[in-house]
């Protein structure tokens, strides 16, 4: 037997009374109902901004008597209390350890006074609890904060006294309890600068001393926007919207005062033409003119421009690496590169209230699984690629307003294992954000969390159970797996996956896929499929979004460059963008022993009614060969299907 992937098992109790949840919004009914299932979305993101962001603010409370924290902050505490007693012209007062405190050899059991001190100081009593893996550096991390930043602040009792520096004797002006240098033509500007650091330190002494109020606060907008999520997203569409009449005025000034700055009177360029002739010269090892249509190319991009610019400066980037040899190791370095999980969320918030994609795949898929469950009690779903879990808040809660009570739920999220020595981690907290989710809604929840290679889960690992309605989901991210081209003489992941589908049996698989052509083998054809995708991505950002938002660059700098430079840059197995057209999918999972199911007329009417109230006009969802289709002014990007396994079919 094939050795198990290492997984981990989250089952959440079971959920209070009913009347717990009398203050919930009300059950939808009406117009209301078809935007119940995924209105969760963007106020679950901000709830984990929120938990993010309040991570550094609360990891002392978590945990205030570890022994590694303790020791971590032992040589800093030593440090304090000697410069507390170095100046004997006056009484000095540190800030965290009293001059007279003594401190004792550091080790695992260290619960010295001096530790108690500082517990008492910097700390609030709170539960213990697990270490994460970074405990050491960001104990060391956070201690150095309280360390002196200039020789010129001192915390005095006195309000007037003489500092006696290596050079002389300088004169002290107290004031607010603080001593400030005296003399000298720079007077000023210390004392500015020093005014700013006395002000960085009272806002991170402010954290320390009231987390009760902090918490408190945040409890209070994540309840506010549990029960007004709708309000809140569609507020943050309309700030987004700069396409309307009010807007376009604004674009043009825009442009031609960049026009005027930067000097340029040129006439236009193609910048499109550019990069194919420049892939065209790549292709055939052509270095010279390749250089100087990059050199051409590079003059007229920026990261900070238009859309057509912006996209030029991201492939520009890409097509350098790859002529320098370098692609992979840049790739690989972009990957290792960790982007903040706060950066990474407010990203892909804007990216969900800007681009209808994730919103049309999600509510498609709820209302499928919502049709699935009528009349049955038990429902599991088999996610891959369940990352954040952003799809389930919204099923949760509509399945919870349903007549005859809420189903029991279980869902099982399978992603890849993450580096360093928690390789479920993301797993485990999303189970845990689910979990709750689930509680406040009254749903019976479990949660089971499998880190592992998509291709290497079998049907025998998932525990099916013939009474559970059996849902495999899929948006998205078969694309990452390796096709033929790369695995020969056997099935490729790809097919393996869409085997072990099959074997399932589910009630429905939901099949999203990127629709794109710029997997193929032959680079040219590489290059302009991914120009003629990544044009149609870059542009509704240059329609949706405002040019100088900071968010849109993290999204086009984290989410599309990433996957530009490994898609022009890399080849062989480095090469993990590999999407392929819906038809192709859609070929693809009849060879495997797939059924498609028919669109439901009911469900596709919602999506519609969604994109046009709330997204932008040259968005465009249609049909096509019971593929549900997401266009930007006619360019397919995205399509969504519904699929059986089919009793007849052979499959692999």
């Amino acid at each position: 037997m094939a050795a198990m992937p290492e997984e981990l098992i989250f089952v959440d109790p079971e959920p209070l009374s009913p009347s717990v949840f009398l203050d919930l919004p009300p059950t939808p009914d009406g117009e209301s109902e078809r935007t119940f299932f995924d209105d969760m979305v963007l106020p679950y993101v901000s709830r984990l901004l929120m938990e993010e962001e309040d991570v550094e603010d609360n990891f002392f409370y978590q945990y205030p008597d570890h022994p590694a924290l303790l020791q971590a902050q032992l040589p800093f505490a030593q440090i304090l209390s000697d410069a507390a007693t170095t100046d004997n012209s006056c009484t000095v007062t540190s800030p965290s350890v009293s001059a007279d405190t003594e401190s004792s050899p550091g080790g695992e059991n260290y619960e010295s006074d001096n530790s108690g001190v500082l517990r008492s100081r910097f700390f609030v009593s709170g539960d213990s609890g697990d270490m994460v893996s970074s405990a050491f550096l960001r104990g060391m991390e956070e201690a150095s904060k309280f360390l002196p930043t200039t020789s010129s602040v001192l915390l005095l009792d006195t309000k007037e006294c003489s500092v006696k520096p290596e050079h002389g004797t300088v004169r002290a002006e107290v004031v607010d309890g603080m001593v400030w240098r005296g003399g000298g033509s720079g007077s000023r500007k210390n004392r500015r600068e020093e005014d700013d650091v006395h002000e960085e330190q009272g806002r991170r002494a402010s954290k320390l001393i009231t987390p009760e109020t902090e918490e408190a606060a945040v409890r209070e907008m994540v309840d506010d926007m549990m029960l007004h999520e709708q309000d809140i997203c569609m507020k943050g569409l309309q700030h987004l919207s700069i396409t309307d009449n009010k807007g376009s005025s604004g674009k043009k000034t825009w442009r031609r005062r960049r026009r005027r700055s930067d000097g340029d009177d040129d006439e236009p360029v193609d910048l499109q033409t550019l990069l194919l002739h420049c892939a065209q010269a790549v292709a055939t090892d052509d270095r010279r003119s390749a250089h100087q249509l990059l050199a051409q190319i590079k003059q007229h991009a920026s990261p900070r421009g238009s859309g057509a610019q912006r996209l030029a400066h991201c492939f520009a980037e890409a097509l350098e690496a790859r002529l320098a040899g370098t692609g992979s190791q840049l790739y690989r370095s972009l990957v290792v590169r960790r982007t903040p999980a706060v950066d990474f969320l407010r990203g892909y918030k804007l990216f969900m209230a800007a681009c209808c994609c994730k919103k049309v795949a999600f509510t498609f898929s709820n209302r499928t699984i919502s049709d699935a469950m009528a009349g049955r009690t038990r429902l599991h779903i088999v996610d891959y690629g369940l990352g954040y879990g952003f799809q389930w808040p919204g099923l949760l809660r509509g399945l919870a307003a349903r007549d005859g009570g809420p189903p029991e739920v279980r869902i099982t999220g399978i992603d890849l294992p993450q580096p360093g020595f928690r390789p479920a981690y993301q797993l485990e907290e999303t189970g845990r954000r689910l979990a709750n989710c689930a509680h406040e809604f009254g749903v019976p929840f479990k949660f089971r969390g499998i880190a592992a290679k998509r291709e290497s889960v079998r049907p025998e690992d998932l525990a099916i159970d013939p009474a559970e309605v059996v849902v495999v989901s899929s948006l998205c991210h078969f694309r990452h797996l390796m096709d033929e081209s790369v695995v020969v003489g056997r099935p490729s992941p790809r097919d393996q996956v869409l085997g072990n589908i099959r074997r399932m049996r589910p009630d429905v698989f939901i099949h999203g896929v990127m629709s794109g052509g710029y997997g193929a083998t032959f680079f040219p054809t590489r290059l302009r499929e991914a120009l003629f995708h990544y044009s149609a991505q870059f542009e509704l950002l240059d329609a949706t979004v405002p040019r100088d938002s900071e968010e849109r660059l993290l999204v086009e700098r984290e989410f599309f460059g990433q996957a530009v430079v490994n898609v022009v840059a890399c080849e062989g197995a480095d090469r993990v963008e590999r999407p392929e057209t819906y038809k192709q999918w859609q070929a693809r999972n009849r060879r495997a022993g797939l059924r498609q199911l028919p669109l439901k007329p009911e469900v596709v009417k919602v999506v519609l009614d969604k994109v046009r109230d709330n997204y932008h006009k040259d968005f465009v969802v249609d049909e096509d060969e019971r593929w549900l289709l997401h266009r930007w002014k006619g360019r397919v990007l995205y399509g969504l299907s519904t699929w059986v396994a089919d009793e007849g079919g052979t499959g692999w």
